[in-house]
């Protein structure tokens, strides 16, 4: 795999409950950031968004926003980014975004944040690209979502092989070298193609 340029962070525009979700947030960017790795995100200075691009700033590393027109007064853009880029729709934001990165993470986050990321881990599943998405299950907060994933495997709607190109960790360091590492299979995205 190409080495990592720049990585997306799908984060909650609300900080959550516990102080573990910030410092996750924090500790991802600083880790980006000592590695080269630019972040691509929302474009929004509130909640966990606005603590990552913070904090990758104060590093000292490029942060490039996309945020739709629509969010600029909801999310709050933020205006000291690398580049922050206004898009007319939410379908243009996540495809410039996609665009912008060599692979994906999930920090802790509402129904936004899991509906981008299962987006562009579907995409890596079907084989239109072959970027690493991750989660960073700070906290455990994402706990449930791999034990339905490994059900999901389980009850055969999910390959074992489909659901490891999901990596997750605890850890920022640990995430981002197994996102350094990662090689996708080469294989179909059904398990009985044949039935019905």
């Amino acid at each position: 795999m190409p080495r990592l340029e720049r990585v997306c962070v799908y984060a909650g525009s609300s900080p959550g409950a516990r102080p573990r979700y910030r410092e996750a947030a924090e500790e991802l960017a600083r880790v980006l950031v000592e590695r080269g790795i630019g972040v691509v995100y929302g474009g929004g200075r509130v909640g966990l968004m606005g603590v990552l691009a913070d904090a990758a700033l104060a590093a000292g590393g490029e942060v490039v926003g996309v945020i739709p027109r629509s969010l600029v007064a909801k999310e709050v853009g933020h205006a000291g980014l690398t580049e922050l880029r206004v898009v007319d729709s939410m379908h243009e934001r996540k495809a410039s975004m996609a665009a912008l990165a060599s692979a994906f993470v999930a920090l802790p986050g509402g129904i936004g944040t899991l509906e981008e990321l299962v987006e562009v881990y579907t995409w890596t599943q079907l084989g239109l690209h072959d970027k690493p998405c991750a989660l960073l299950d700070a906290g455990g907060y994402y706990r449930h979502l791999v034990a339905f994933l490994d059900h999901a495997v389980a009850e055969r709607f999910l390959r074992q092989e489909h659901r490891d190109l999901l990596v997750v960790a605890d850890r920022p360091a640990d995430l981002i070298e197994r996102l350094e590492r990662f090689e996708p299979p080469r294989l179909e995205k059904w398990i009985d193609r044949g039935s019905a």
